[in-house]
């Protein structure tokens, strides 16, 4: 199997000196560049379930989640460490096609087409199956963007559309139900409903225009929710927000509480001068103005939402382990 994974790995950073088939591999940064780096874990039946996830998905997922990281600070990748524990029925198989081997489909074409190089990793046994990446990327130096940037008057945008996610895996689990168990088909409009789930899409493009122009003052990516992760740049940028219910752009398919709690849009929450002059879209991703930053009041909340009806907390209630 190792072999297998080298002779798919794509080996397209310029940083990497020396990729798989050593004890380590050697990166060499570009002069003027600091390097970035991340990582994510994803447990079986914690953050996918073998018995609805494609595993093709569950490959593209997890090389998502730490490409996003990267988007979030302006970074674009330059190699990523991918470590597997798989209990022993998924890595071998009795005829046809492995879950591991159809994993990897899904983790190489995200890879590939992200220019995202493998350099090395692990594989073991596991009664669990697990999934753990590791991400390096590369941004200017003493230019990334970062959580603490933002100040108060700045304007508060994201890319895309939010809930799109967490409607896509209720309707997963939906199906599922329905099914009783019994495998089912992702097709028709039901693939395009589930996409913002199964197949995110990291914002690196925008991420780097943020950071080469200098758009930005602070930037996140929306991973456990807008309400937790707008919460985590207030904290570290020691400011508030407010956000606007009646512009926030929701999938089709999502509910308020979707876009404003659901995790895993992997969509770009950032901040801006109101003399920056932000782009309607950027790369073909809408960018959307939904709120502003605004000093620290005492006995006022961090965040708080604008609806027709006043102004009222927004809670951090998305996604936070152990809570």
């Amino acid at each position: 199997m190792l072999w297998r994974i080298r002779h798919r790995a794509p080996q397209s950073s310029r940083e990497l000196r020396l990729g798989i088939g050593d004890d380590c591999a050697l990166l060499r940064p570009a002069a003027g560049e600091e390097l970035a780096v991340t990582t994510d874990l994803s447990i079986a039946g914690r953050h996918f379930r073998l018995g609805i996830h494609p595993p093709e998905a569950v490959g593209h997922r997890t090389l998502a989640r730490g490409l996003s990281d990267l988007a979030a600070m302006g970074a674009r990748p330059v190699a990523a460490f991918l470590s597997l524990g798989l209990p022993r029925e998924l890595a071998v198989a009795k005829r046809g096609r492995t879950w591991v081997d159809r994993f990897l489909d899904g983790f190489f074409a995200l890879a590939d087409r992200t220019k995202t190089a493998l350099a090395g990793g692990d594989l073991a046994e596991s009664p669990v199956a697990m999934a753990d990446i590791v991400l390096v990327g590369a941004v200017p130096r003493g230019r990334a963007l970062l959580r603490s940037g933002a100040r108060p008057g700045d304007l508060l945008y994201v890319t895309g559309a939010l809930g799109g996610a967490a409607a896509g895996l209720r309707l997963l689990d939906q199906t599922s139900a329905r099914k009783k168990g019994a495998s089912f088909s992702i097709s028709g409009r039901n693939a395009d409903l589930l996409a913002p789930h199964l197949y995110p899409e990291p914002r690196l493009a925008q991420g780097r225009r943020l950071q080469q122009q200098a758009l930005a003052t602070a930037a996140i990516d929306v991973s456990d929710g807008l309400s937790t992760d707008l919460a985590h740049l207030c904290s570290e940028s020691r400011v508030s927000a407010e956000v606007d219910s009646a512009i926030l752009p929701s999938h089709p398919a999502a509910t308020l509480n979707d876009a404003l709690n659901g995790g895993e849009d992997y969509e770009l929450l950032f901040t801006a001068s109101p003399k920056a002059r932000i782009p309607r879209s950027i790369s073909g991703v809408a960018i959307t103005r939904i709120g502003r930053m605004l000093p620290i009041r005492k006995g006022r909340p961090p965040v708080m939402l604008v609806t027709a009806k006043g102004k009222e907390p927004l809670e951090p209630r998305g996604w936070e382990h152990f809570s």
